[in-house]
């Protein structure tokens, strides 16, 4: 019986901690900036997003964040719901060392890995929270038809051992998600032909 209550005890414990973690976190976080280029046949978008103080401030405590970026293509139907046609997902960790004084970013977007390190949070979350001119596929692939692309930002809560996170099903395991849509744009494969 020992047992069995001091499960339940931390169980309890891990429980309020989270949903204490949940309160705190607020949804000041937002995208900013999200646009669109053709260069060439070539579509690339560029977003930017302003995460909220607790972000920086976890980071200036030591603590590490994932920001997971989605950037995908849709195509717009009158009746049916919107397809997706493409995307791109960009994960972005940030693991900060507070006696150093130093951030290092790390940014994944398909088997491209780029590391940089950072002495000031201002250059350090200009870099992680934007992404400048990427590539989505050339427009001669794509169907005549109206598009746009949205852009969905989120970063998880801590990783719960999964037993937990089955027990506690309704506790948030992501500390913000937001989503942003482009404006609609034709794309008619005819016209576009050289």
């Amino acid at each position: 019986m020992p047992n069995k209550k001091a499960f339940i005890i931390i169980l309890s414990v891990l429980f309020l901690s989270e949903l204490l973690a949940f309160m705190k976190t607020g949804s000041a976080a937002e995208i900013v900036d999200l646009s669109f280029r053709l260069s060439n046949n070539e579509l690339f978008a560029s977003t930017s997003m302003k995460p909220e103080q607790k972000v920086i401030d976890d980071l200036n405590e030591g603590l590490s964040k994932e920001i997971t970026f989605y950037i995908d293509l849709f195509r717009v139907w009158n009746i049916w719901p919107d397809e997706f046609v493409l995307g791109q997902k960009i994960i972005t960790t940030v693991k900060s060392n507070p006696i150093k004084r130093e951030y290092i970013a790390t940014r994944v977007n398909g088997n491209t890995s780029t590391e940089k390190r950072f002495t000031d949070t201002e250059s350090m979350m200009n870099w992680t929270m934007t992404l400048s001119d990427i590539k989505l596929t050339n427009i001669k692939e794509l169907e005549a038809g109206v598009y746009y692309i949205k852009v969905n930002v989120e970063s998880r809560i801590r990783k719960l051992p999964p037993v937990i996170g089955y027990l506690f099903f309704f506790v948030p395991d992501k500390e913000f998600s937001i989503t942003k849509n482009s404006q609609t744009f034709q794309i008619n494969s005819k016209e576009n032909q050289p």
